[in-house]
């Protein structure tokens, strides 16, 4: 695929306990890029009244109105982070946050590639957190929906990426999701440095003390994923939407 005429806007679209806040790092490294961590959020708590951890706090603290949200994502990217050198606004976005009521039209304006993750993995990883998930906590209905929108209008589909896949040989992966997404791969997305963002949402001190302690991808590591038996049926819809995304998955 030829580069894309700059500036570019990425929003990525992925479930919860995927890697998509090591990937938010991996981009936010690059010199001539910018991220967004999670522009919804507080717009889908405030919307849905669910008791997350910071709830409270994340509602008062970020933009809650979609509208607003939206021109946010596809007006002028962002030059603080980095003053006037971004040509490439990285959004990570959580498929469960686009709720119904939200329009849809602002995603011709954006490059919409899907970042996905075994259920299995997701699963036992939510639960540490929140014991019983339903399938609209854990996105991958959404993310189809979301997925086949984009692949209807344009008549291609657009790019998908496995979190093993990337764990196992990030190099590989990410070049291939920088070509599809017409911007040149940067050897900075393989490595950064610890700590915190001020580009992190303020959510971060509950969910991103790992994120905080890593410097790269780490090496993926085969885990006990058996899911509780109360939660198969959950996890058997969510397997059928991770399936049919996985075989055109980049690889």
């Amino acid at each position: 695929m030829s580069p894309s005429p700059f500036p570019v806007r990425i929003a990525m679209w992925s479930g919860p306990r995927n890697i998509s806040t090591a990937m938010m790092r991996s981009w936010g490294n690059r010199s001539d890029a910018v991220v967004v961590d999670e522009p919804f959020y507080a717009f889908y708590l405030k919307s849905t009244g669910k008791n997350h951890p910071g709830a409270n706090e994340i509602v008062a603290k970020c933009e809650t109105d979609a509208s607003k949200i939206i021109q946010g994502l596809i007006g002028p990217i962002p030059q603080s982070q980095k003053g006037s050198g971004a040509r490439i606004f990285y959004q990570k976005q959580m498929t469960h946050h686009l709720l119904p009521q939200v329009d849809r039209e602002w995603l011709g304006a954006v490059k919409n590639c899907f970042l996905i993750r075994h259920p299995a993995e997701v699963i036992t990883s939510y639960i540490k957190k929140n014991a019983d998930p339903d399938v609209e906590d854990l996105g991958f209905r959404q993310q189809a929906e979301i997925f086949d929108s984009i692949y209807v209008h344009n008549g291609i589909a657009p790019p998908v990426i496995d979190a093993r896949d990337v764990l196992q040989n990030p190099e590989r992966i990410l070049r291939l999701l920088c070509h599809a997404a017409g911007v040149e791969f940067d050897e900075a997305m393989l490595s950064w440095p610890a700590g915190p963002r001020e580009t992190d949402g303020v959510w971060a001190k509950h969910w991103y003390e790992e994120v905080h302690k890593s410097t790269s991808f780490q090496p993926y590591k085969s885990k006990d994923t058996v899911v509780p038996e109360r939660l198969r049926d959950v996890y058997e819809r969510c397997l059928e939407y991770y399936d049919r995304l996985y075989a055109l998955r980049l690889h």
